[in-house]
C-alpha cells in the first residue's frame, strides 16, 4: 500500500525526471525516448545497452545524465586486447620503505564508479566480457578471493555499433539477459539534426547542471519498487513473456514459427519494474497496461533468439513483440478478470 510520503516522493520523483530532461535537452537535441528509457533502468535500479550506429551520440548523452545525478562517471572502450583485469582492477606489490616488507594491494579498476559506460562492449573478448558479469549481477568484484563491494548506486551502460560486425564478439545470452533495457538510438529526423549543426559547429558550449544527488537516486529507486501493480496488470506482463517461448502451451503459431528460444523469468520481472519506474516518473502512483505496452519492446527485444524462418521470411522481433502485446491486451480483455485496477487513495 502506498502511503503519502511515497505519493510525494513520487511527485518529487516526477518534477526531478523534468528537471533532468530540461538539463539534458541542453546538450542532446531530441531523443526523448531514449533519455525515458535511460532513466527508466536508472531508476529502477537496472543496467542499460544502447544500440545505434556510430555518430547518434551516445557516448554523450550518458555523460551529460550522469552529470545531471552528480554520479561518479567513468568510461571504458572495450577493444579486442583488453584484459579484465583492465576492468576491474588489479594486485600491486607495495614496499613499506621503513620496514622493506612487501605486501599486496588491490587498485581499483575503472569499473569503481557509478555509471559505468562501456563502450563498444562487443568489440572485447568473451572472458572480458564476462569480467562485468559478476559485477552487473551483485554489484562487486572479486580479485585475489577478496570481495570489494562497488559504490552504490551502479549503473552499466554499454553501447554497441549494429551495422560493423567484423571482428566483434556478439555478446552471449546471459549476459544480454543481465542488461534491463535494451535501449534503439534512431536517427534524428530533419529540424532536430539541422539544430545539431547548428550546435556543434558554434563556439557556444552547453553544460548540464546537477538536479539530484547519489542518495536522492537510491531513495526515489526504492519509492519505485513501492508503486503498486494490481494482479491484472502481473498477469499481462506474465503472459506477454510466457508468450514468446515456443515450448509454451500459450504462445502463439507465430512464436513457435520463428521463435528458437523465448525471454526467462526476468522478462516478467523487468517488464513489471520498468512499468513502475515509468508511471513514477511520469507522476502516476499506479501501473497501466499501457506503461508496459511502452517499456515492452526494450525488454523483450534482447530476449528473444529468433530462427532461421524469421530471417527467410523477413521477420523483425520489434514487429513480432508488438504482435504479441496486442495478443496478450485482446486476450485481457475478452476474459477480464475479477481482479480490476484499484484506484489509488492517498
Amino acid at each position: 500500500m502506498v502511503v503519502e510520503s511515497d505519493v510525494q516522493a513520487v511527485s518529487q520523483l516526477n518534477q526531478a525526471y523534468k528537471k533532468i530532461t530540461s538539463e539534458v535537452a541542453k546538450a542532446i537535441v531530441g531523443q526523448d525516448l531514449v533519455i525515458e528509457q535511460l532513466l527508466i533502468a536508472l531508476f529502477a535500479r537496472g543496467h542499460c545497452l544502447l544500440v545505434g550506429v556510430p555518430g547518434l551520440a551516445k557516448t554523450l548523452i550518458i555523460r551529460t545524465l550522469a552529470s545531471c545525478l552528480s554520479l561518479k562517471f567513468s568510461r571504458i572502450q572495450f577493444t579486442p586486447d583488453l584484459m579484465p583485469a583492465d576492468i576491474t582492477g588489479t594486485e600491486v606489490i607495495q614496499e613499506d620503505k621503513m620496514t622493506g616488507d612487501r605486501s599486496l594491494h588491490f587498485l581499483q579498476g575503472p569499473i569503481f564508479a557509478n555509471v559505468v559506460l562501456a563502450d563498444e562492449i562487443n568489440r572485447t573478448s568473451p572472458k572480458t566480457q564476462a569480467a562485468l558479469l559478476e559485477a552487473m549481477q551483485e554489484h562487486q568484484v572479486t580479485v585475489g578471493g577478496a570481495s570489494f563491494p562497488l559504490p552504490e548506486p551502479f549503473f552499466v551502460l554499454a553501447t554497441q555499433n549494429p551495422i560493423e560486425q567484423e571482428g566483434t564478439y556478439p555478446l552471449p545470452e546471459a549476459q544480454l539477459d543481465r542488461f534491463m533495457l535494451n535501449v534503439l538510438v534512431d536517427y534524428p529526423d530533419e529540424e532536430e539534426e539541422l539544430e545539431i549543426v547548428k550546435r556543434t559547429t558554434s563556439p557556444v558550449t552547453y553544460e548540464a547542471t546537477q538536479v539530484l544527488s547519489s542518495e536522492e537516486i537510491i531513495s526515489l529507486g526504492h519509492v519505485v519498487r513501492k508503486i503498486p501493480a494490481a494482479d491484472h496488470i502481473l498477469r499481462f506482463a506474465l503472459a506477454v513473456a510466457r508468450m514468446t517461448r515456443p515450448s509454451d502451451k500459450a504462445s502463439p503459431e507465430v512464436v513457435k514459427k520463428y521463435v528458437s528460444w523465448g525471454a526467462g523469468p526476468r522478462a516478467s520481472q523487468y517488464l513489471v519494474l520498468a512499468a513502475k519506474a515509468r508511471a513514477a516518473l511520469h507522476g502516476r502512483p499506479l501501473v497501466t497496461t499501457d506503461d508496459i505496452r511502452m517499456v515492452g519492446p526494450a525488454v523483450l527485444r534482447h530476449r528473444i533468439v529468433t530462427n532461421f524462418n524469421a530471417e527467410a521470411d523477413g521477420i523483425r522481433i520489434e514487429k513480432l513483440v508488438c504482435e504479441l502485446l496486442d495478443l496478450a491486451e485482446s486476450n485481457m480483455d475478452s476474459n477480464p478478470s475479477a481482479d480490476h485496477p484499484k484506484l489509488f487513495r492517498s
